[in-house]
Formats: structure tokens, C-alpha cells, sequence
């Protein structure tokens, strides 16, 4: 088992909203360089893939995500100076947390059953 760990989703002013899975995915663009490539390193769709970099791009006043064309290879994608500062401020948020609450994660972890995991996996 993992342990503890901390997930946090942010709910913007506007209505969307940026977690885990959208920085996922741009750390993801970031390393590939294409969304296709992406997606198929988190065992997902490219067409979820495409669908969650409309949203994030939707969510912010200027693009995280712009399609690079031509190349050797042809285009592909790649995470704008946006993008990045928001993977950079999502992970400093996360970081944060996980620092400040310390002491309530050990306390957790001490009520937690050890053969929790376990017994639901049976159930």
C-alpha cells in the first residue's frame, strides 16, 4: 500500500476545475511532446486526452496546450509558458499542503487498520 497520500482538486472561479489528472496530463504532453503520446502513457484515451486539454485551455486566459506543427516528425504539442506555471503553482499548492499537514497525516495513519486495504479488497 501506498499510504496516506494527498489529492487535491482545485474548484476555479469560474466554474472549472484543475486536479491531478489534468496536471497528469500536461507533465505528460511536457515529457512526449504530443498529446496522442500522452495519453497512451497514462492508459488513456486520446480522445479523453484532447477532451481534458480543451477544458484546461477553456479554463485559462491563455492556452496551456498549443499544437506545434511541422518538424521531422510532423507536429505535435507542446505545454505553453501558461501551462507550465500551472503545473509549477498546482505542485508548489500540493507541496504546501502535504508540509503544513504533517502532523495530521501521521495522526491519520495511526487510526487507520492496517489490513484496511485488505479486508475491502475481500469484501
Amino acid at each position: 500500500m501506498a499510504g496516506t497520500r494527498l489529492s487535491i482538486r482545485i474548484d476555479l472561479e469560474n466554474g472549472d476545475r484543475i486536479g491531478p489528472g489534468k496536471i497528469a496530463l500536461l507533465e505528460a504532453i511536457r515529457s512526449t511532446g504530443s498529446i496522442s503520446a500522452a495519453a497512451r502513457t497514462l492508459d488513456m484515451s486520446y480522445r479523453r486526452a484532447w477532451l481534458l486539454v480543451e477544458e484546461i485551455n477553456h479554463a485559462l486566459r491563455e492556452p496551456a496546450v498549443a499544437a506545434e506543427t511541422g518538424g521531422l516528425h510532423g507536429g505535435g504539442a507542446v505545454v505553453t509558458p501558461a501551462g507550465e506555471q500551472l503545473v509549477g503553482l498546482y505542485r508548489t499548492i500540493e507541496s504546501d499542503a502535504r508540509t503544513a499537514a504533517g502532523g495530521e497525516f501521521r495522526a491519520i495513519g495511526k487510526l487507520v487498520r492496517p489490513d484496511a486495504a485488505g479486508a475491502k479488497s475481500q469484501e
